[in-house]
């Protein structure tokens, strides 16, 4: 169903699978796993239908309610790992946009003034790796949001003509699975303050197949 990373009474850490919405399928299959039909599920974060990676959901309003909050402070850390098509000019960097979601076409784009609707994107990266893919460079960038967007990292890379792998609603030429994978999760504990850390790779599928991570 899901591997899960790490769970108490109070929230649950899993690597959501491919194809399962972190919302209405999370919280179905959760409450299958539960044995609930009515138990509480907190969405505390998001993540795309068609990527994997590391989640966290809440079981207590009290724990939704802090791990929010800590997202709004700016202390709950969401890493992630992306091939794109090109390289980053920097091997660091961070990118500011603004990004308007077009809720018709389920897709964001970069504009260049403030408006309703639009809202402010950041994101720092990091390359970590290179190799070439139907004569074509790519690269694997690890990157930290310090925003939660809509296919944020998606359309910040595209921007840049750097599309994701795979991701043909932003550009990409690849057939394959959009190569994004919720790389780490950091946060204190919402009952103890503890700091939490929890880190998954994507499976050797391909594209993450052709580097060493």
């Amino acid at each position: 169903m899901f591997n899960i990373l790490f769970e108490d009474k109070n929230l649950i850490v899993l690597i959501k699978p491919v194809g399962i919405s972190s919302e209405e399928g999370m919280i179905s299959l959760l409450r299958e796993y539960f044995g609930d039909l009515n138990a509480y599920i907190g969405v505390i974060h998001r993540l795309d239908t068609a990527v994997s990676g590391v989640m966290v959901y809440a079981k207590t309003k009290t724990a939704a309610a802090d791990l929010s909050r800590q997202i709004q402070d700016g202390v709950f850390i969401k890493k992630y790992l992306a091939v794109v098509s090109g390289k980053p000019e920097n091997n660091r960097g961070r990118y500011d946009d603004l990004l308007f979601k077009d809720s018709a076409k389920n897709k964001s784009f970069v504009v260049k003034s403030e408006r309703k609707g639009v809202k402010k994107a950041s994101l720092s990266y990091q390359c970590i790796g290179e190799c070439v893919l139907d004569d074509i460079g790519v690269s694997l960038v690890k990157v930290q949001l310090h925003t939660g967007r809509t296919h944020q990292i998606r359309v910040q890379f595209s921007h840049r003509k750097m599309p994701l792998l795979g991701d043909k609603k932003y550009g990409s030429k690849f057939d394959c699975g959009i190569a994004l994978f919720s790389h780490s999760l950091a946060f204190n504990h919402p009952e103890t303050k503890k700091e939490m850390c929890f880190t998954a790779l994507p499976e050797n599928t391909f594209p993450f197949s052709k580097f060493k991570i």
